[in-house]
């Protein structure tokens, strides 16, 4: 199966297949009653079998043409996101890249809770950063989707792309407080990937700063990036059962390359970050929230 992906139109969900155009008509499918966020079920039940899940969404639903005029009355949603975000878990691994290898690195990475399912953001909405934060930084990542079944097994749906805002600031000022730099917004691609996660990717960031250009660079992603094993990385998070509560939507990020913090950039209030995954296609492109941000304070991180 292709690309899926997950909207709300007049206020009801809708999926679609493939990677929509930025203009023109958007061609949905609406599912039918009691279909509502039947895709967390669905898509990882069908462990791989793209055509019989193919058919089954086509005949559980019926088309739905959006006119090019409407495309901004559509609100995309992360990927198999629950009606009750309460019901899905944000977290990932930190320092897993080959590039942040040092002496000081485990043979197991650290793991991180980053929240419930109302951390992520989609492209175009603002990113929320914490009042008091040090300093913030990007992190394009991979992130992996999984979704519980009835009986406690995490059961692999695919994956998409993110951006995992980060109070690297408190983490360099005390590295035992890496769960608290994680509880900033995170983004993702609305955009569920089949198959296994790509052995490399690479893209850019850019930071817009009152509507010039402060910041750019270049990053390396996919499983080959990695210092660590992934299927050790995800086999031994899920051999706890802690997490394995049944209809449970889980998304990890596998951790980033540097980022414009290690290029001695910082990143203030209102600044707009967009993440280019080249080798995808995909965009994940957010305004920085954070009213808190004091100027002395995150510069002298």
């Amino acid at each position: 199966m292709t690309v899926l992906y997950e909207c709300t139109y007049r206020d009801r969900r809708h999926w679609g297949f493939g990677m929509p155009d930025d203009d023109g008509p958007l061609y949905l499918r609406r599912p039918h009653d009691g279909y509502g966020d039947a895709l967390c079920r669905r898509v990882p039940a069908a462990q791989g079998d793209s055509a019989s899940l193919h058919a089954e969404l086509i005949a559980a639903s019926v088309e739905v043409v959006v006119p090019a005029a409407e495309r901004a009355t559509v609100r995309f949603r992360p990927p198999l996101l629950p009606d009750n975000p309460g019901e899905a878990m944000v977290s990932g691994f930190m320092q897993t890249h080959n590039v942040k290898v040092d002496e000081n690195t485990q043979s197991q990475p650290n793991w991180f809770l980053k929240g419930l399912g109302d951390v992520l953001r989609v492209p175009g909405e603002p990113l929320a950063v914490p009042a008091g934060a040090h300093a913030v930084c990007e992190e394009a990542e991979i992130v992996l989707v999984h979704v519980t079944d009835e009986r406690g097994v995490p059961r692999y749906a695919g994956y998409t792309f993110g951006n995992d805002l980060t109070d690297i600031g408190r983490f360099k000022r005390h590295a035992g407080h890496l769960s608290y730099a994680k509880l900033c917004d995170a983004a993702v691609a609305p955009f569920l990937f089949p198959g296994d996660p790509p052995s490399s990717v690479e893209g850019r960031v850019k930071i817009i700063r009152q509507g010039t250009e402060a910041w750019q660079g270049g990053f390396a992603t996919g499983t080959k990036a990695l210092h660590y094993g992934l299927d050790e990385m995800m086999s031994g998070l899920f051999a706890h059962p802690a997490l394995l509560y049944p209809g449970r939507v889980h998304y990890v990020f596998i951790g980033a390359d540097r980022s414009s913090y290690h290029a001695g950039f910082r990143i203030v209030d209102g600044d707009h970050v967009t993440v280019e995954f080249t080798g995808a296609g995909v965009t994940v492109s957010n305004t920085i929230s954070w009213p808190g941000w004091v100027a002395d304070r995150a510069h002298a991180q």
